[in-house]
């Protein structure tokens, strides 16, 4: 009789396996050929459904976590509708897009992608723009990004892609940061990710708030007519607020002062009746200008500079109601870029096809089985008809004897829509291809779009670039995988590439080198491609750029002011400048030392919204100190000079007046402070309204980024 320890430890040594010189293989043990490709009819065609391999590797990756949402975890939503103001009939027969004014309810999801549920909200990382349209035709749901691109061209690289930015499986560390080695092993060897490395290490991955960010459809759809026709196009969401970011040192420290920051902001902003808006924009390419470009428009990793085809307005999203329950609602909605309603269609990008299998399998484990669309934030408001049956959760209540089609026990009902009727069909592409698992050549450029974004920024946001490369690379403990990543951002920028080594104390190589490693060479870098660069026939895109697009009309609706106050603080100081900032929509709070009553020049007292113990500069957009007897107070309090210190640093508007000014001699930064600097406003009057206005205007500049030291000049 065998030892039963014996067998048990036999087991434990067969379950133990770190893959070192083994062949890859499917759980079934079937050693696999190629895993950068999913199998396609052609080059460009659709991704096909018989491809085992693609298919037990997501639904492996789709189920992993258990409740919470693999990726996305992290996230915030509210209610509201959208609006058509420019009806595109001419393009699409879509029902909610026929008519100006016709308004549709939806549900706008926004997350981190990285982090579990109970991680920080600016964590440097994309974040998920996802919104369901509950049409008259059906759900339809547009899930996106703040980020028009992405880091692979295929879906069968996506689980590897998380695995390798997830914390590390041996020891659960970092949470929510890709600054660690197997997320930069992963990318130094996929130069694919350059170009949406460029957006990731710019400010775009650390934004203000939800509301003040752009949302992008990533893929290229499809908009099909009345007449069958179809026209490839891109969605841009477009914010009222403009697009702006924190500093990476303010987004570490909120990280810590108040996790919940994005959350908070949504939250607060619509319960004060300060309702997020964006426009929905698309670009809309011709179908016979499909290879007009140097791009491809099947790329994922690309975008159509506005330049070569405008973004047209056709609508605008406002949100306007809070959830009433956050699990119900924004935990359980279930986005699928699968749900789309006749006049709207499907590319044939591979990474796109890979989604369309994807999120309904991820469904069926976090939300308990197939019936997820009956939950009730996820159901249609157009009636529901078919002959889908039981399954865990079910609440629908069907009745009669017949669950099946063709039938004539129940009068052949529920019956199929002719397509006049506004049956769905599929765009009647033509295929004639191999069965194939290749790349097109059309996907070989990974350079020339990470060099129009990075050169379309501002001096001040290429150091911002710099800086975070020096972080993510810095916390990089293996030297191989820095210096390859040196390598490629040389091929982005030489003077990039030695301004990050510089900080790391490293050499940018002569060549791009890479380690014995069967599948991945210099030579066959994406699997089946050399990679190149094609130079872009737009040499600079001004939309890229932040800064350069703040908003069309400079606003600080809804932004906040710390105003820094103690015992004897002149009340008609403070009380001028918050009717100044309430008349522009925006909010100022007092800080005090204590919470509780600040005694004012006038024997009034004025509430303490904040300690200096409860809140931190960090959670404001500008600080303002007011005139008033006590400020020998504030001078020998190092928590209220921190938050002048902070916002000198984080380059935001500091205002001052009558002998308030003297305050700003005990900072860090009183001997850099100039007569010149737009972002300092000071005045020896008090209360003066040209004084609030000078400050309203200089807030809407948002920030004041000349101050930071310029790595990149």
């Amino acid at each position: 009789m065998k030892n039963f320890q014996d067998e048990k430890q036999r087991d434990l040594s067969i379950n133990k396996s770190d893959g070192t010189n083994k062949f890859l293989t499917t759980d079934q043990g079937v050693r696999i050929n190629d895993d950068n490709n999913s199998l396609k009819g052609g080059d460009r065609g659709p991704s096909l459904l018989e491809d085992f391999i693609l298919r037990e590797k997501i639904t492996h990756f789709d189920h992993e976590r258990i409740p919470e949402r693999v990726v996305h975890a992290r996230g915030s939503g509210a209610h509201g509708f959208f609006e058509v103001t420019n009806p595109i009939p001419e393009l699409t027969k879509a029902g909610f897009l026929q008519e100006a004014g016709i308004k549709t309810p939806v549900f706008a999801r926004f997350s981190t992608v990285a982090g579990s549920r109970g991680s920080t909200d600016l964590a440097r990382d994309v974040r998920g723009f996802a919104v369901k349209f509950y049409t008259q035709e059906g759900v339809y749901d547009l899930v996106g990004n703040n980020i028009p691109v992405f880091f692979i061209q295929d879906a069968s690289k996506f689980p590897d892609l998380v695995h390798a930015v997830k914390p590390e499986p041996h020891n659960e560390m970092p949470q929510a940061a890709s600054a660690h080695d197997t997320f930069w092993d992963f990318i130094s060897l996929m130069p694919e990710s350059m170009h949406m490395i460029m957006w990731t290490m710019s400010d775009r991955a650390i934004p203000r708030s939800y509301r003040m960010m752009e949302g992008f459809g990533v893929h290229t759809f499809r908009l099909i007519n009345e007449a069958n026709e179809s026209t490839f196009v891109k969605f841009h969401w477009k914010p009222k607020l403009g697009t702006h970011a924190v500093a990476w040192d303010e987004a570490q420290k909120i990280s810590g002062k108040n996790p919940d920051f994005h959350r908070e902001d949504l939250w607060q902003a619509i319960e004060m009746g300060n309702f997020p808006e964006w426009e929905l924009g698309v670009q809309v390419i011709p179908s016979e200008d499909e290879n007009k470009y140097e791009f491809d428009l099947l790329d994922p990793t690309k975008i159509v500079p506005e330049e070569l085809v405008p973004v047209t307005i056709i609508g605008r999203m406002v949100l306007n109601k809070n959830p009433d329950n956050f699990f119900a609602e924004t935990e359980q909605i279930a986005f699928h870029p699968g749900h789309v309603v006749p006049g709207i269609d499907f590319s044939n990008d591979p990474l796109l096809q890979g989604r369309l299998f994807s999120y309904t399998d991820t469904q069926l484990t976090r939300l308990g089985g197939p019936n997820f669309h009956e939950i009730p934030i996820n159901r249609s408001v157009a009636p529901v008809h078919n002959n889908q049956r039981d399954g865990f959760m079910r609440q629908e209540v069907n009745k009669g004897r017949v669950s099946y089609h063709p039938n004539s026990l129940g009068g052949g009902c529920p019956y199929q829509a002719q397509i006049a009727e506004g049956g769905f069909s599929s765009f009647n592409e033509r295929i004639e291809a191999h069965k194939v698992r290749e790349r097109s050549e059309s996907f070989a450029d990974h350079f020339g779009q990470a060099k129009l974004f990075f050169n379309s920024q501002t001096p001040e946001e290429k150091s911002h670039i710099v800086k975070a490369l020096r972080f993510e690379l810095g916390k990089v403990e293996t030297t191989a995988i820095r210096i390859r990543m040196l390598g490629l951002l040389s091929q982005v920028d030489a003077q990039l590439a030695e301004k990050v080594a510089l900080g790391l104390g490293a050499s940018v190589p002569p060549i791009l080198e890479f380690p014995a490693n069967k599948g991945v060479s210099p030579e066959n870098e994406g699997g089946n491609q050399e990679p190149k660069t094609v130079e872009s026939s737009v040499s600079l895109s001004e939309p890229l750029s932040m800064v350069k697009n703040p908003t069309n009309s400079p606003t600080i609706e809804s932004r906040k002011v710390a105003i820094l106050c103690s015992d004897g603080v002149s009340e008609a100081a403070v009380m001028n400048i918050k009717s100044a900032l309430k008349k522009q929509g925006a909010k100022g709070c007092v800080i005090a030392p204590h919470l509780g009553s600040v005694l004012t020049d006038s024997d009034g007292a004025l509430a303490a919204e904040f300690s200096f113990l409860t809140a931190s500069s960090v959670l404001f957009d500008a600080v303002y100190v007011p005139h008033g007897v006590g400020l020998n107070v504030l001078a020998q309090n190092d928590d209220a000079l921190e938050y002048l210190n902070d916002a000198y640093k984080h380059c935001k508007v500091i205002g001052a007046d009558g002998e308030a000014s003297e305050l700003l001699s005990g900072t860090t930064f009183a001997s850099k402070l100039t007569n010149d600097d737009p972002g300092i406003i000071i005045t020896s009057e008090i209360a003066s309204e040209a004084f609030a206005q000078e400050f309203i205007a200089a807030m809407g500049v948002h920030r004041f980024w000349n101050r930071e030291p310029n790595l990149y000049i």
